[in-house]
């Protein structure tokens, strides 16, 4: 088994990504929006509400931006591949139905000892070439070793040791990860047990994206003045799974420079730590 670390620095084809009105609504309850009956959350989960215009969460951007380089990055066992960071960069407020052109270009192939860390930069265009989000993942794949090509991507800065100016704790679901994964992302890892096992977990767990995007939401709520236009920027590193029907309890601080914020379990284990994001 091997990694291709000639993809690196090269661009791969560019795919069309289209989504629909439908589509950002079951993005949304995916991540739990509206399961608290937030009336501020009903622009994200209703298309019909009086008086109320339907909006688009804005880590609904890690999405557009998905959808794979058109081309394997090599040989290996996907059930040893997990999320390991990911951010986003808004040019503007996605709308709720959309069309773009999205290339993705692998940035990094790093060897870190216990295995791999893949960096992928993706652009997300109109036809026109206006830009409308750009994404960066981290995969991590456990147990392969690589000749490393590119830089990987800068450490952030540790969060502050001062007491976080908000907290809001938001539940979720036992079927959450069968509900997200409608969205698009249909690895087993999130819905069969036996796959689940095989990557060393006791059952399926909950996708990364879906933490992020139940983390997303309480940046809005608490940093945004529950105005998800004002979140541009967002980025965080996956260090722990979660399970579904645990609870998420998200940590802000609103620093001179951005916002910080983390996300722990209720045993105070953090699952998304050193995340940092830029509100408008």
């Amino acid at each position: 088994m091997s990694l291709d670390t000639d993809l690196v620095g090269s661009p791969g084809p560019t795919r069309r990504r289209r989504w629909s009105s439908a589509d950002a609504l079951l993005y949304a309850v995916g991540v739990g929006a509206g399961q608290d009956a937030d009336p501020a959350e009903l622009p994200y989960v209703t298309e019909n509400s009086a008086g109320i215009e339907q909006k688009v969460l804005p880590t609904y951007g890690v999405l557009v931006g998905q959808g794979g380089l058109g081309r394997p990055m090599g040989s290996f066992d996907p059930a040893m591949l997990v999320h390991a960071e990911q951010s986003f960069d808004l040019h503007a407020p996605l709308p709720v139905e959309g069309d773009v052109e999205v290339t993705s270009t692998v940035t990094s192939m790093v060897d870190k000892g216990s295995g791999a860390l893949i960096t992928v930069e993706s652009s997300s265009r109109t036809a026109d070439g206006v830009p409308v989000v750009t994404t960066r993942s981290s995969m991590f794949v456990r147990g392969e070793s690589v000749a490393g090509r590119g830089a990987a991507p800068p450490t952030a800065e540790a969060l502050p040791t001062t007491s976080p100016d908000a907290v809001v704790t938001y539940p979720t679901r036992p079927e959450q990860a069968l509900l997200y994964r409608l969205s698009g992302d249909r690895n087993p890892l999130h819905s069969d047990p036996t796959f689940a096992a095989r990557a060393g977990f006791d059952r399926p767990i909950l996708h990364g994206l879906c933490t992020y995007g139940i983390t997303g939401r309480a940046l809005i709520r608490t940093a945004c003045e529950s105005d998800g236009d004002r979140l541009t920027s967002m980025s965080g590193r996956f260090t722990r799974p979660v399970r579904p029907g645990q609870s998420l309890t998200v940590e802000v601080w609103n620093m001179p420079g951005g916002i910080r914020f983390r996300t722990s379990l209720d045993d105070g284990t953090v699952v998304l730590d050193r995340g940092s994001a830029v509100v408008a």
